[in-house]
């Protein structure tokens, strides 16, 4: 009796059988490596955590006074704001006098937040701020 055959047949299980087996290892491998980043940004993101808070304790408890800036002063006014404002419009919110010489060094001063990102320039002349 010839037994080659049954042999040749076993080999090309076998062959098949360890492919499937390389296939399925690739397979594992690459959620296991994801899971194993995952969890060490999951460790940084802990570590990073109890830096902060440990930080925080050190940091005074009343945050110090911000400088009277005419452009954050600017900000405040477009954060409180429900619409496009002019420049006449920011100068009587901060309480500066509707001159001519007020108006335009505001005006300058909401082109120069415009330029930086901070602002839109909706229509010629009326602001808002970036969405």
């Amino acid at each position: 009796m010839n037994i080659q055959p049954p042999l040749d047949a076993l080999d090309l299980q076998e062959d098949a059988a360890r492919a499937l087996a390389d296939d399925l290892r690739a397979e594992i491998d690459d959620p296991q490596t994801r899971l194993r980043e995952a969890e060490t940004h999951l460790e940084h993101l802990a570590i990073t955590r109890k830096t902060v808070t440990d930080l925080a304790d050190r940091l005074p408890a009343v945050p110090p006074d911000l400088p009277e800036h005419p452009d954050l002063r600017i900000l405040v006014v477009f954060n409180h704001a429900t619409g496009p404002l002019r420049a006449k419009d920011v100068c009587e919110a901060l309480d500066h006098e509707p001159l001519p010489k007020n108006i335009e060094g505001t005006r300058a001063k909401l082109k120069r937040l415009v330029e930086l990102g901070i602002l839109t320039e909706a229509d010629t002349g009326t602001f808002t701020q970036k969405q």
